[in-house]
């Protein structure tokens, strides 16, 4: 099989004509994933289990009784727990942990008659923008090796990238789908808050942690969504009665869209990415949409109030690994205090103790008004000044990122750097509101991808892959 398949669609065309079987597909990702091992994109490769799924489901299509999802070969992310099989968030201090129970969003892919094929590396806790902070090593991007994939699910990403399977899934809590997407060439969203249950997610901040897809096509995100969504018993944070039924193919009349003038003006975006979203800008408006650009004063604002409420619920949502119930424990520890600092001193890796340490300071009774309470503060100007924007507007415009991805080691030695890479993503996850980072072009001189996000009001992804589809 030479053909790369783009959507699932194309998948069960080619099925249904017998020109490929599902495990003819199955061995076809399995022998991409064995050649592009360089990558590091996988953690762990299911693969007999894989091809015996794919011998079940191959039986369900030919008899009509196949599910949604059957044909779709798809990644988890090392986060993203599933029963009996090991789960590390990319850590030493989970290694040899397996999780009793599924995610709630593996569930639904596994009944949906979905094959997943193996867990991605990732940046450890998901906490990165470059997937430099994996305990495993860094993920590669394919288009170039010497440079970073985007963070923290830059395994995911270049598994779909690279051919490795048709659909991955990811994790985002500041862009660490939509960044990864837009420095590999794909498609990938960070649905509404609430939106995707977070059960079976291990936390990194959970009032900012979303499970999303990346996607070769828009039409594979709208099947994974309609499918990963809704309503979850598990999940206390879900919106109520609430499922997606996204049609990619609706038409999506004449829009209006608002670019943030402070994005495309900011002196750090490159000169490449700025001229592409004006080319972006004027293709929008040829296909009949309005577009204008705005105001946004907290751009400023946004990195520092992410950093510090993030640190805090990490501090919070990490504490449970202490050496005393599951993952790693200490040889070298001799009572209950030298398990707790021994075991995380030696499990968790630099960045995840440096978020710790910040998070817990921000916590502390001394500096909790002063840091934490502001931000929260800041959080509920950035939500509300970006819901008035939807007042106006249906859908706000920005890169997806800064600059194109950076050679690995660039700004691993700054961690201010590597933070303000998130800087036009974050806003997505502050407001709760969904963003999709879409392909758009190339860097004329490195020949990487240059990423467009589009952002809409809550709950209304519909809109985004609708103009994305109509984009193609």
């Amino acid at each position: 099989m030479k053909k790369r398949f783009s959507s699932l669609k194309e998948v069960q065309k080619s099925i249904s004509d017998a020109s490929i079987t599902l495990p003819e597909l199955v061995r076809y990702y399995l022998s991409n994933i064995e050649a592009n091992k360089h990558l590091n994109a996988f953690l762990e490769v299911f693969d007999e289990e894989a091809i015996a799924q794919s011998e079940i489901i191959q039986e369900k299509i030919l008899s009509g009784t196949a599910g949604k999802l059957a044909g779709m070969v798809i990644a988890i992310k090392d986060n993203i727990v599933y029963k009996d099989h090991e789960c590390n968030a990319s850590s030493q201090i989970l290694v040899g942990f397996k999780s009793l129970f599924s995610s709630t969003v593996v569930e639904r892919l596994i009944d949906a008659d979905a094959i997943i094929i193996g867990r991605t590396n990732c940046d450890e806790f998901a906490m990165g923008a470059s997937n430099e902070n994996s305990s495993f090593g860094p993920v590669l991007n394919a288009i170039d090796t010497t440079r970073v994939p985007g963070g923290s699910s830059g395994g995911s990403a270049v598994a779909v990238q690279a051919d490795l399977c048709l659909a991955s899934l990811g994790s985002d809590t500041g862009g660490s789908i939509r960044q990864p997407a837009a420095f590999t060439g794909i498609y990938g969203m960070y649905p509404t808050y609430g939106s995707v249950s977070r059960w079976g997610l291990i936390a990194f901040a959970s009032s900012l942690d979303q499970i999303g897809p990346f996607t070769a096509s828009p039409s594979d995100m709208a099947l994974i969504l309609n499918v990963i969504g809704g309503t979850d018993e598990h999940d206390a944070t879900m919106i109520q009665s609430h499922h997606f039924d996204i049609h990619p193919d609706k038409p999506v009349g004449n829009l209006k869209i608002a670019y943030i003038k402070d994005c495309v003006e900011h002196p750090g975006l490159d000169p490449e990415i700025k001229s592409a979203t004006e080319q972006f800008i004027n293709t929008l408006q040829a296909n009949g949409h309005t577009v204008n650009g705005i105001d946004f004063p907290y751009l400023n604002q946004m990195v520092p109030c992410y950093q510090v409420l993030t640190t805090a619920e990490a501090s919070s949502n990490l504490s449970r690994f202490s050496g005393l119930t599951f993952g790693y424990r200490s040889p070298d520890a001799i009572d209950l205090e030298s398990t707790f600092k021994k075991s995380r001193t030696q499990g968790f890796g630099p960045e995840v103790k440096r978020r710790i340490m910040l998070g817990t300071f921000v916590l502390t009774s001394d500096f909790y008004d002063a840091y934490y309470t502001k931000a929260q503060k800041i959080r509920r100007l950035i939500r509300n000044k970006t819901m008035d924007i939807f007042k106006d507007y249906d859908i706000i415009l920005t890169p997806t990122t800064s600059t194109v991805a950076f050679k690995i080691g660039e700004k691993s030695s700054n961690p201010i750097a590597m933070y303000l890479a998130d800087l036009f993503t974050v806003q997505a996850n502050l407001a709760g509101i969904p963003g999709l980072s879409l392909p758009h072009s190339t860097h004329s001189e490195n020949k990487m991808p240059i990423g467009m996000q589009i952002m809409s009001g809550p709950l209304n992804e519909a809109i985004l892959i609708q103009l994305a589809n109509s984009l193609l």
